[in-house]
């Protein structure tokens, strides 16, 4: 794809402007782990944090009590976005006013948003959370989900009473009412083994890094991995490792890969805080050029060590759009324009019309493979 199939990837970040591709709709403020807006943390009781937007800042606790817009929407909504954990710039970017995330659509329609969780990417981290959103009145919530399953009791509870519940970016599939997904899952993991396995000639061992054990999209993407694999009867999964989305754990889970397996050939880590993490680590003489590795990243975070050779090409989407999507869907089943059945339809603003497909599914778009060739165009 060249750089005009980016579409509205351009719409915050990217520099110069890229014309819209209608039949992509890839969102390119691209960045998984775009850093490069970092929202402030405000601490809150029940263990987790949270933020509100501007304009939530502005509301008075009248919000919930809704009114209609011209749309049919309703506005003054109470709506609580709940990442896996926040301090993960992947995450901010998703979310944020400022990148024009989830909190910039909830602006602009009118809406009080707050973003709030724990600080770990576990269960037991942001449930509290979602439990304070429903306990402070919400009428929606978007949660990425840190369980498929062990967030389920909490989100029925809220479901139960009146509030639909938006999944985006990891999912529990059992237990909301529509799931924004950010790609195809099978692309995503198959286009991963593929981008690899052009860079080590189809031939040798290979390790996943990943996020943590129980996360809904690494675990399915991985799983597309494996099914990939067949295709490359030369190239062997000797091993996938966890680096729970830290920095530090994703560092020292590399450095046991490759002190492990000293013949191993690749890497694939589908984690934003993991690629960087791994490419800081291949970044030496030893290892550049050598080890190939590939997965998802967001261009400010990679660009220099495609620069210098140790990452040849990665993927990913525009978390921004993501939330954003996210955002005008919660405010659609709010509102009881849509609910979730296959084949209704909505506008999500800038992003233009979108479909509800089988499994209560809506998909922004198709990745984007970032190479030397265009990475410098982008900046997020």
């Amino acid at each position: 794809m060249t750089p005009a199939g980016l579409g509205r990837l351009t719409r915050t970040f990217l520099t110069p402007k890229i014309e819209r591709n209608q039949d992509m709709r890839l969102r390119q403020t691209a960045g998984l782990a775009v850093p490069l807006v970092m929202v402030p943390v405000l601490l809150a009781a029940c263990s987790s944090s949270s933020s509100s937007s501007p304009s939530a800042a502005a509301s008075s606790s009248s919000s919930s009590s809704s009114s209609a817009s011209s749309s049919g929407l309703k506005t003054g909504l109470k709506v609580f976005v709940i990442p896996k954990n926040l301090g993960n710039s992947y995450f901010t970017t998703a979310d944020s006013a400022n990148s024009g995330g989830a909190i910039a659509a909830l602006d602009t329609l009118g809406e009080t948003g707050t973003e709030t969780s724990g600080t770990a990417d576990t269960p037991a981290s942001q449930i509290p959370a979602i439990q304070a959103a429903v306990s402070k009145g919400a009428n929606a919530l978007i949660i990425s989900a840190t369980d498929p399953t062990a967030l389920c009791p909490t989100i029925n509870a809220a479901i139960k009473r009146g509030i639909p519940v938006v999944t985006y970016d990891s999912d529990a599939p059992t237990c909301r009412s529509l799931f924004i997904e950010q790609a195809s899952t099978a692309q995503i993991g198959t286009s991963e083994v593929d981008l690899l396995a052009k860079q080590i000639h189809d031939t040798g061992q290979i390790a996943i890094v990943s996020a943590t054990a129980s996360d809904t999209n690494q675990n399915a993407w991985i799983g597309y991995m494996k099914q990939e694999l067949k295709k490359y009867p030369k190239m062997t999964l000797v091993s996938t490792v966890y680096g729970n989305d830290d920095t530090a754990t994703s560092t020292q889970v590399t450095q046991g890969l490759l002190e492990q397996y000293p013949n191993l050939k690749g890497i694939i880590s589908p984690t934003t805080v993991g690629i960087a993490a791994a490419a800081a680590v291949l970044d030496t003489s030893k290892y550049r050029g050598k080890i190939a590795l590939t997965g998802l990243g967001t261009p400010d975070e990679m660009k220099k060590y495609v620069s210098d050779g140790t990452v040849t090409s990665f993927e990913l989407w525009n978390p921004a759009d993501l939330g954003y999507l996210a955002a005008y869907a919660a405010v659609n089943l709010a509102s009881g324009k849509i609910n979730g059945t296959a084949g209704q339809t909505f506008t999500a603003g800038k992003l233009g019309s979108f479909t509800v497909a089988a499994d209560q599914t809506v998909l922004l778009g198709p990745p984007f493979v970032f190479s030397a060739a265009n990475i410098n165009q982008f900046n997020f």
